[in-house]
């Protein structure tokens, strides 16, 4: 596949609201050892390229300052060292930054094949959103079926995957969100849905036993309230804080109950601990797709250079589901 030697990109200009995000050109990257250069067809968009571009989470040493952290598309070239894919290849991949251009490089080791009759656009959403709830939910947080799982944030992209794949693993799950129309969506997909502008959700869990499993997006005053709502031996996994990360804590709960409270982030990981995601992926979230118990919730798809009206829709929060930026197509 031949490439051109300058492509567009989306650069953050400076810190600060959407609008910061500005079209750009910059050289087409070059693969190094173990690595692979993709042509994108659609980037994903994800609360964490907000927070890079508002100045709060910046990109590894050695990651592309541009944002997107997920992307579909087609191989375009090959690093030295990489067999396992070839030019022409369609392709999902976890990004450690730069999906926002025509071209971006990663590690072959985080490209994943598409799911047999997903298309690119759906495939642009699986990465960041698959990585971060199977690691979190399954090998960090060890859930089985038939226990009780809340999740926060349940019509948002990692809300709707968490919901399919907990419910795939045979699980009981609650949602919370904020809307009659964002709680039917989490209805939709098997959940028992919590308006929290409605309903306390501590009461609920309680109620249901308590939850086994809490994944938490929001934090602030939601942290002691999670603690309330766990069962014996529960265990909570924070993988954000929306609403700020402290909290006055009384321990001896966690002690009483035997809760564990734990939480990662994806980005800074070790680049063979997100191999590992990948391959656990592909062994088991990978059949879930192509049997129909995961579907991609579609919001909007917006152009490449419209990127700064998808961040305003993701920061107001209306959206349902993931939206993605088209760059390609495909």
């Amino acid at each position: 596949m031949t490439m051109p030697e300058q492509m567009d990109v989306i650069e953050i200009s400076h810190p600060g609201a959407p609008e910061v995000l500005k079209p750009a050109r910059r050289a087409v990257p070059v693969p190094g050892y173990g690595e692979v250069v993709i042509k994108v067809a659609y980037v994903g968009v994800n609360r964490p390229d907000a927070l890079q571009r508002a100045g709060v989470y910046d990109p590894p040493p050695g990651a592309s300052d541009l944002p997107g952290l997920e992307c579909s598309g087609h191989v375009a070239a090959l690093g030295p060292g990489v067999s396992d894919w070839q030019a022409g290849d369609s392709v999902c991949a976890l990004l450690p930054g730069g999906g926002y251009a025509e071209y971006v490089v990663c590690p072959a080791a985080h490209v994943l094949p598409v799911p047999s009759g997903l298309d690119l656009r759906s495939a642009a959403c699986l990465p960041e959103t698959c990585f971060t709830v199977w690691s979190n939910i399954v090998m960090r947080g060890g859930l089985t079926a038939g226990e009780r799982f809340l999740v926060h944030g349940g019509s948002s992209g990692i809300g709707t995957t968490a919901i399919q794949i907990a419910r795939a693993l045979g699980a009981r799950v609650w949602a919370t969100a904020g809307s009659d129309e964002k709680c039917a969506a989490c209805e939709s997909l098997g959940a028992n849905a919590i308006n929290y502008r409605k309903q306390d959700y501590v009461e609920i869990l309680k109620a249901a036993g308590g939850a086994d499993l809490i994944l938490d997006m929001v934090g602030g005053d939601y942290i002691n309230r999670d603690l309330k709502a766990l069962d014996m031996d529960g265990r909570l996994v924070f993988i954000a804080f929306l609403q700020g990360s402290k909290a006055e804590v009384n321990f001896a709960q966690i002690m009483a109950r035997r809760l564990t409270v734990t939480g990662s982030t994806l980005r800074p990981q070790s680049d063979a601990a997100k191999a590992e995601i990948a391959r656990q992926l592909v062994a088991n979230v990978w059949p879930m797709i192509t049997a129909g118990k995961l579907k991609v919730i579609h919001d909007q798809s917006f152009a490449l250079k419209d990127a700064a009206q998808a961040h305003a829709r993701m920061e107001s929060s209306a959206h349902i589901g993931q939206m993605v930026l088209e760059v390609a197509g495909g």
